[in-house]
């Protein structure tokens, strides 16, 4: 009964495609006569203008006229509902820039990431990572499987970024369930959303460091070609070897462990197991098996045709990194039936990642009727994962899927605005090798969304509803389940004054379990975890209700939220103490949680001169989030506080800053604490041609004081500290 409504689900997503493209014919037929005008400005849908000025269109396309924030999502004029919005872009996004998404977004306030190797880091938002947290490609999921375990990359190169929206709030359940935590939108270029004025449009960014022996490289073309047409190529490639870091490798807790096992060795006559104890815990200076080497190709292309514009693009992402493990941990195999011990040597697990990626996206004008506009978006994915344990491949990874978007955009009828849609997602999911711990299994899901705002004075009513329908099957296991859910949020917002802004959201979510979530059983290497699923685990639903305040008065800029998540049947991973193959076995439980929260930047512009402006910026945020039975949820980042002064010449400007991070004793059963840090950082950015900023060299010093710092989100952190002392040079140029 399961998939006997497959056929026509994969039939609607292919239709969305093809709808849109027979829309899109005598539509954008019609207006072939403002064809000139289209070239020299961006296509209707978006609000921006590209002054000439010398600001690159590549990276601030962001930001529009007044400084006003500018994010993907359609039908809302102001989206309260996303009252923590944050984009990255231009020379933010270039002197964080990284190769893991998560570690580029960690300075925002609410925002920190996995951080389980140099080579895999995803984002965490509020607290919420995984299954509760959307990473999106223009809108439409990644589409692999970073989501199942922190040891998997997220199969996105943020160097070909050209911005990043972080999406926290209740509202971004329009782009799924999956997005209880928040989403995070990479934009990028491999569909051209414009026509350039110049022959070729070149982009192009190179970066070292000193931490990892980093030399990474990128660039990209867009030229226009023919009636209406613009061509569109980009690559890049990164290379680090195993990092540095400060003092020992492991934490105080794990290298005394190890001592202690060494000495045990040692008085049973197992000097040779006793010096290999002592030798990974005394480890300090580089984190082994750390390096990394990835490289990405994509090719697109676009039709613009008046204010309607259709294109698509092929791409592959590759990368392989080290995957450090945990000193003394080991696993049993089976030999003749008898659990045997492997003893080895340091052990050493790498992974491999390759996707193959196609996206559809059309952007449609409708003329005057009801609906203004026609948005589809549409990806295909062709993913495989390969962990391997030395030389020898261990468990491989196969992942296909599609996701399929459409939306009607309205236009705006007196004070009522906003769109309704239809999203389709399939994952077909294949693991095969000694720890395949995921069962084969297909995932399915159909939704459909709509969200308006009312009202266009001081007050404004803003809401949003969401259905999903979700089918999860493993063949393997003679396991069918199926979801059905609703979602909604609502805000009122007020409007102080012209430059102040207040509101609440309150929101009701309900997300189905994962496959994950219910099909996991066996020993995953990588993670050096025995993880199981529960196959009876109920749907996840959650009461969030959240207050904001952002604006400006007089030379302060704001932005505040304290927000507040109650969980009925949350789901969780946990340790339960007990040992499995040589493993720990972590579970995969739930219960009820109730998750609090405050998160702010004030930003103070205390001398604006006619060369010289100077400004500090104070950011801060805290969480707390308890389950049920009163113990804590796992992971849960600590107080986080950053102060930083910022001076900007025009062409050249300088940032110092300091990062604080409390220490986590807030911990759950089996958990280990984690002791604070600061971080002292620095960076000074430069654009050597006067008045233009089509080149900009930024040289970043992180970490000034060396000091040992361990991130408590992340399941590595007592063996995989965080980088010590970098410089980094990195030179963008746009042209």
């Amino acid at each position: 009964m399961l998939y006997q409504t497959a056929s026509l689900r994969r039939s609607l997503a292919a239709s969305l495609s093809i709808i849109a493209v027979a829309t899109a014919a005598p539509t954008m037929a019609q207006d072939q006569s403002a064809e000139e005008e289209q070239q020299d400005s961006p296509t209707a849908s978006e609000t921006i203008v590209v002054e000439e000025t010398g600001e690159d269109d590549f990276h601030n396309r962001r930001i529009d006229a007044d400084g006003t924030i500018i994010v993907s999502a359609e039908g809302l004029r102001e989206f309260d509902l996303l009252a923590g919005a944050s984009v990255v872009s231009g020379d933010d996004l270039d002197e964080n820039m990284d190769g893991q998404l998560g570690e580029v977004l960690t300075s925002l306030p609410g925002v920190t990431a996995t951080g389980f190797a140099p080579g895999a880091s995803r984002p965490i938002l509020r607290g919420f990572s995984g299954e509760r947290v959307k990473v999106l490609v223009d809108g439409i999921g990644a589409i692999d499987v970073s989501n199942t375990s922190a040891d998997h990359a997220v199969s996105i190169d943020p160097l070909t970024a050209e911005s990043i929206e972080v999406l926290r709030g209740p509202a971004v359940l329009l782009y799924g369930s999956q997005a209880i935590g928040g989403a995070v939108n990479v934009i990028d270029k491999r569909i051209p959303r414009r026509i350039p004025t110049e022959p070729v449009h070149i982009d192009a960014l190179v970066r070292v460091d000193t931490v990892g022996d980093l030399r990474e490289g990128g660039a990209s073309f867009d030229i226009p070609v023919g009636d209406g047409f613009v061509f569109h190529a980009d690559g890049s490639y990164r290379t680090t070897d195993d990092i540095d870091v400060p003092g020992f490798v492991l934490a105080e807790g794990l290298r005394a462990e190890l001592l202690e096992e060494a000495a045990e060795e040692e008085l049973e006559g197992e000097f040779e197991e006793a010096e290999e104890l002592r030798e990974a815990a005394n480890a300090s200076g580089t984190l082994f098996n750390s390096g990394t080497e990835t490289w990405t190709a994509n090719g697109g292309l676009a039709f613009f045709r008046g204010d309607s514009n259709l294109g698509f693009s092929v791409g592959v992402y590759d990368t392989f990194y080290g995957v450090p493990i945990r000193p003394g941990a080991g696993h049993h195999e089976e030999e003749g039936g008898v659990d045997v011990e492997e003893e080895e040597g340091p052990e050493t697990v790498s992974i491999g990642l390759r996707q193959y990626r196609a996206d559809l996206r059309g952007d449609i004008a409708l003329g005057d009727g009801f609906f203004d506009r026609l948005k589809i978006r549409t990806g295909y994915s062709d993913y495989t994962h390969t962990e391997f344990e030395g030389d020898e491949i261990g468990t491989t990874f196969d992942v296909q899927g599609v996701e399929a978007r459409a939306e009607l955009v309205q236009d705006p009828v007196a004070d009522l605005r906003g769109s309704i849609g239809v999203q389709y997602y399939f994952r077909d999911f294949f693991a095969e090798g000694a720890e395949a711990y995921v069962a084969p299994n297909r995932t399915e899901q159909l939704s459909f969304f709509a969200l308006q705002e009312y009202g266009d004075g001081p007050l404004q009513l803003e809401g949003s509803l969401r259905y999903e329908t979700t089918d999860v099957d493993s063949v393997q296991l003679g396991v069918e389940r199926s979801f059905d859910g609703f979602s909604g949020a609502v805000g009122l917002a007020w409007q102080a004054d012209e430059s102040v802004r207040l509101g609440v959201n309150l929101s009701r979510v309900s997300r189905a379990p994962s496959a994950e979530e219910l099909f996991s059983e066996g020993p995953h290497i990588a993670t050096q975890q025995f993880e199981i699923g529960d196959v009876d685990l109920s749907m996840e639903r959650a009461w969030g209700a959240e207050i904001f305040a952002r604006g400006i008065a007089g030379d302060f800029e704001f932005s505040l939220a304290a927000y507040r998540n109650w969980f009925d049947e949350y789901i969780y991973l946990s340790a339960n103490g007990e040992e499995e193959d040589e493993l720990p076995v972590f579970l995969y439980l739930q219960q009820d949680a109730t998750y609090s929260g405050v998160e702010g930047e004030v930003v103070w512009n205390f001398y604006e001169g006619e060369n010289l402006d100077l400004r500090a910026d104070f950011r801060a945020e805290y969480i707390d989030a308890e389950l049920d039975d009163g113990t804590n949820v796992p992971r849960i980042p600590p107080l986080g506080l950053l102060g930083a002064l910022e001076a900007d010449a025009g062409d050249f400007s300088l940032r110092g800053e300091v990062e604080w991070f409390d220490a986590q004793r807030d911990v759950s059963p089996f958990e280990t604490e984690t002791d604070g840090f600061t971080l002292l950082n620095a960076s000074a950015t430069w654009r050597p041609l006067r008045g233009d900023p089509a080149v900009t060299v930024i040289l970043k010093a992180e970490n000034l004081l060396d000091e040992t710092a361990r991130r408590h989100s992340s399941f590595t952190k007592d063996f995989v500290p965080l980088p010590g002392r970098n410089v980094s040079l990195t030179v963008r140029m746009s042209i």
